[in-house]
Formats: structure tokens, C-alpha cells, sequence
């Protein structure tokens, strides 16, 4: 079925975030549309970029692919977020626009369709930098997500992956605006029970420069992984605790008793185990909220801030891209995919804002 953008809902949008990859968005693509020559259902590809100095949005248009530029950088997350809202597929599939990622493999990732509400590209080898530190950090940050979420999880922060978009809408509001976007992407789903899937796939070194930060963004993945257990399965963190505290009243108590030769409980185990006690009720009370919450968002839309946009719409002459002008949302406003806009900061940013600078001109044809 034919790549198509004269339509407002069709089967899948591919979305590529991308920042200062003017060298490796051609390239991706054209390996997507070859992925999905033969692919049945209508589809279109999106490009956000998130306020590229190059001519990253450019190139994009002059191929032709829907491109939202963001006026000021945001963070990896925050183009994510605004692709997802933005696009017209029921589906989502989501790549990074730096070549690391194959297309090749979406037709199998999109056959385990409509079964799975999110399949991901679970990488076979690590072909970043400083591969060592990389792999240890993921390796830890994934053990802990396995025992906290229950799941087993091949790949925690894969940027391939293809999900339902109108469930993605329900978790946007807490997804951060980093790198650790695709984490919490993939816990939102394990955690609330919806049906993940996991591909083995191919890592290729990526085309120009990576802009991963191992040791900060490590400890944001880490940071991430607590904060979404928290939002959906406080108790995978509070109960443990409770236990811990009990654990150590009961072992000093035993010690003291073995010490003095008779059953001893002193103020300090007294203490640890009103703490356990205060612990384990705030996790009962942070659970209960959660699961009411949880059956209140089943009616209510995640919340759908959305930075100012240029929205080129596939043009390619230089001088409808440099007079492309600001779309404010208003707050309370009705986008194009039925969402309200809301007002409020998308969460905490994890890159400083840089304002984009005015387009480059497109280099003229040879003669």
C-alpha cells in the first residue's frame, strides 16, 4: 500500500526524531520506504526535529515526509512526545534517524500486530561509545527494572519500537524529555498490563556524532526507572522497604537477646518497626491512588502540551521553509488528533533550550 499524506487517519506513521542528523536522514529514509514497499496498509513518515543547527529539516522536506521543527530544543523525549501526538497512524513506529537501526525489520515488528499493543527492537550488540561503561550501566538499570516490574526486559532503552498510539497518549504526561523518554515508554506499557513484545534485531554504529551522555544519562535512566515504578507499582518499592526494616528490628532484637541471654526489645527496634509499619501504610495509600487514578485515565486523554511548532508540511523551496511561521497552542485548544492542549511544562527538561536558528538555504542544483 502506498505512502500517503493527503489523509488524516491512516495505519502507520513512522517517526523519526532527529537533531543535527542532516547527514544520515536521507539515508534512513530511504531504507524505511524500501521496508515498507510491500507492506499493506497506508502509512506516512513524520520528522520531528528538535531544532537542528544544520539542514536536517531540509533535507527532510525535500523528500517529500511530513516535518514539524520545534523552535527550540527540547531533549530526545520531547520530539518523541510531539511526534506521537502529531501523527495520523493508529500505529506508531518509532527509530532513531541516526542510521543505528534497521528498517528492514518493521514489516516482522508490525506482524505481531494488533496482539501486542507494543513490539521493540531488542538490540543483539552495543555499538555506542565507551562500550564497557555503557553496558554495565544498562545492564544494572535493567536488572533493576526486571525485579521492580516483574517483567523480563531484553532491552530496556531500545529507540525502535512500534506501539498503539492511542494507548501511548494515556502515559505521555509522565514521560521525560530526555533519552529515558523510550524507558519510560516501555515500563508505562509492563506495568499496566498491556501485552510488550520483543524482537532481536540488528545495532549498526551510528552515521555522525552520538549526543549520549554515559555517566548523566545513565543516572537519569536509573532515576527514571524508580520514578515510573512509583507512579504505577509504588508497592514493588514501598513493601520491599517495609520488609528491610522489619528484617533489621528482628536481627538486632536477636542479637541483643542472644547477648544478654534472655528475649530483648529495646527503642531502637521499636522505632524500625513503627517505621516499617509507616512505610508499608504510605505504599497501601500511594496504591490506592494509583489504581484510582488508573480507572479515572481510562476516560481522560494524556495531557497534550505541545511547544510552539513550524510545521512544514513537505515543502522544499527555501523560502516558504524561512517564512514558516509559529503555530502557538493555546491552552485549552483542540489539536488536530482530538487531544485538549494543556499549559502546563511537559516535566523537567533534560537539555538546555537553544533557540533554532533560521534555516539554512537549500544549496542550488547542479548545472
Amino acid at each position: 500500500m502506498p505512502e500517503v499524506y493527503d489523509r488524516q487517519d491512516v495505519d502507520l506513521t513512522i517517526l523519526l526524531p532527529s537533531y543535527n542528523e542532516q547527514e544520515a536522514i536521507l539515508p534512513v529514509i530511504t531504507e524505511v520506504r524500501q521496508a515498507l514497499a510491500d507492506w499493506e496498509g497506508d502509512w506516512e513518515i513524520l520528522v520531528v526535529d528538535d531544532a537542528s543547527a544544520d539542514q536536517t529539516a531540509i533535507r527532510a522536506a525535500q523528500q517529500g515526509v511530513r516535518v514539524i521543527r520545534r523552535p527550540e530544543n527540547g531533549g530526545s523525549g520531547a520530539s518523541r512526545k510531539t511526534g506521537t501526538r502529531a501523527a495520523r497512524g493508529r500505529l506508531v513506529a518509532m527509530l532513531d534517524a541516526d542510521g543505528t537501526y534497521v528498517p528492514s525489520y518493521l514489516p516482522k515488528i508490525l506482524s505481531y500486530f494488533p496482539e501486542y499493543d507494543q513490539v521493540n527492537g531488542a538490540r543483539t550488540s552495543e555499538q555506542g561509545t565507551l562500550k564497557a561503561l555503557r553496558f554495565s550501566a544498562k545492564l544494572l538499570i535493567r536488572k533493576l527494572a526486571e525485579w521492580i516490574s516483574g517483567k523480563r526486559i531484553p532491552d530496556l532503552n531500545t529507540g525502535m519500537k512500534v506501539y498503539k498510539r492511542d494507548l501511548m497518549l494515556r502515559y505521555l504526561w509522565c514521560m521525560p524529555d530526555g533519552f529515558s523518554c523510550v524507558t519510560s515508554m516501555t515500563l508505562a506499557f509492563l506495568c499496566n498490563g498491556h501485552p510488550v513484545k520483543y524482537v532481536d534485531v540488528d545495532y549498526r554504529k551510528r552515521i555522525g556524532h552520538s549526543k549520549f551522555h554515559p555517566v548523566k544519562d545513565a543516572a537519569k535512566y536509573a532515576s527514571t526507572v524508580m520514578r515510573i515504578i512509583m507512579y504505577f507499582r509504588p508497592l514493588r518499592v514501598f513493601f520491599p522497604m517495609s520488609l528491610i526494616l522489619v528484617g533489621v528490628a528482628l536481627l538486632i532484637s536477636l542479637a541483643r537477646s542472644i547477648r544478654w541471654g534472655y528475649p530483648r526489645v529495646d527503642d531502637a527496634e521499636v522505632m524500625l518497626g513503627v517505621a516499617a509499619l509507616m512505610v508499608l501504610v504510605i505504599g497501601l495509600l500511594a496504591d490506592l491512588i494509583v489504581a484510582q487514578r488508573r480507572d479515572i485515565g481510562e476516560s481522560v486523554t494524556a495531557d497534550t502540551t505541545l511547544d510552539q511548532l513550524i510545521r512544514l508540511g513537505g515543502r522544499t523551496d527555501s523560502e516558504s521553509l524561512a517564512t514558516a511561521t509559529y503555530q502557538p497552542v493555546a491552552s485549552g485548544s483542540s489539536g488536530s488528533n482530538g487531544e485538549g492542549r494543556g499549559s502546563a511544562p511537559d516535566g523537567p527538561s533534560t537539555a538546555p533550550v537553544r533557540h533554532a536558528p533560521p534555516p539554512a538555504p537549500v544549496p542550488s542544483p547542479a548545472h
